[in-house]
């Protein structure tokens, strides 16, 4: 057998070496900058059902992966604690929900099982607690809110509980009865806000997380003005503050957070003084950092921008910028906070924004997919 040099064995040895470093610096580095974004949708017309796109967080391009097909209006969807079981809404009447595993490459949704809601219907909202025992669920035409207990391999469990709100308020077109619109459990795992804006309130709860049962706060509601109609929530990272998007006036409600109370200390307009056109606000979010808070406009299709005061929580105006599409559904920020994700609903397309840390302002960046009907973004 033929002997070759050390020294040449040695380069040899040492080029092998090298390629395989390189090669595994290559692979975490994609992985790095290479994140899931599942796509919830209603499936009245060509969608098929819960969309898995590959996002690249260094040039902002969305591929796509799998379809999870064969589903019925998958629209709003929630992970567990550890991102292992996906929940989503479901049926012709969103009056279930369903589960699926996510298998280890992000690839493929295993269903689990459906659970009914036993009588609440148009859910629109659902909310997982962070002990993963418990599935809140929002349902806006029923007017209620559905405890489901979660089994122990992620399975939904059994119905355990149904309230049911009831009053109306000054909207003779929305506002004729209850519309429960979203569901949010502080960090705490006790307080959950619940926005109606049939009734102009945000409900509070206490949540019993041994027996998953909700009781009424001690402070019970905080009412929005008249005709606000409270939709989306959200809590600042430091869980100081509590943030709503009024959907019927489009104002961002400002409230300080304490003690399981929330008070209201600033309220402001999502959209320039100069439209006068119908009113639709939509979703709201707040950049990692905190520093920035952003808010959806449908009609206007607009973003807007705030910065948040980091001492008092307060708002002021940034940027507004066209989500070029119709109706913004759902949008979200990456996990790297360098960009900002539209799911604009009836122009059928999900719309990439770069982000600027910075001073948060937004640019689209050209890139975008078409999906029929988008309602929820999630990256695993």
């Amino acid at each position: 057998m033929a002997k070759f040099p050390k020294s040449s064995f040695l380069k040899k040895t040492c080029l092998v070496l090298v390629f395989l470093v390189g090669f595994l610096l290559s692979q975490t580095d994609a992985q790095k900058h290479n994140f899931t974004l599942l796509v919830g949708t209603y499936t009245r017309e060509t969608s098929e059902g819960i969309y898995s796109y590959n996002f690249n967080s260094k040039t902002g391009k969305l591929d796509l992966k799998s379809i999870k097909k064969g589903l019925t209006n998958p629209s709003f969807m929630a992970f567990s604690p550890d991102h292992s079981i996906l929940y989503a809404l479901n049926g012709v009447n969103l009056d279930s929900v369903i589960a699926f595993r996510i298998d280890q490459n992000n690839d493929i949704l295993q269903t689990l099982n459906t659970q009914s809601l036993e009588g609440g219907f148009g859910a629109c909202h659902l909310a997982v607690d962070h002990s993963g025992k418990w599935l809140i669920v929002g349902n806006y035409k029923s007017g209620s809110i559905s405890v489901l207990s979660i089994e122990s391999d992620g399975k939904i469990g059994k119905l355990i509980q149904t309230i049911k709100h009831t009053g109306s308020s000054v909207n003779a077109e929305r506002q004729t009865q209850a519309a429960v619109h979203s569901i949010n459990i502080a960090q705490n795992n006790v307080d959950v806000f619940v926005p109606d804006l049939g009734m102009d309130k945000i409900m509070s709860y206490k949540l019993n997380a041994i027996t998953g049962i909700l009781s009424p706060a001690d402070q019970p509601f905080v009412s929005t003005s008249p005709g606000a109609g409270p939709r989306h929530f959200t809590f600042s990272p430091n869980n100081q503050f509590a943030y709503v998007i009024n959907e019927l006036n489009c104002t961002v409600g400002v409230y300080q957070y304490s003690q399981g109370k929330l008070k209201e200390i600033q309220v402001i307009s999502t959209l320039p003084k100069t439209y006068n056109g119908t009113l639709s606000a939509a979703d709201i979010h707040i950049s990692q950092d905190g520093k920035y808070l952003y808010a959806s406009n449908r009609i206007h299709e607009s973003l807007t921008v705030f910065k948040i005061n980091q001492k008092n929580g307060t708002l002021k105006f940034v940027q507004n910028v066209s989500v070029l599409g119709t109706i913004p559904r759902n949008f979200v920020i990456d996990p790297t906070g360098n960009y900002v994700l539209v799911a604009n609903q009836t122009s059928n397309n999900i719309v990439v924004f770069k982000r600027n840390k910075r001073n948060g302002r937004l640019k689209a960046n050209g890139e975008q997919v078409n999906v029929s009907l988008p309602v929820c973004l999630k990256f695993i």
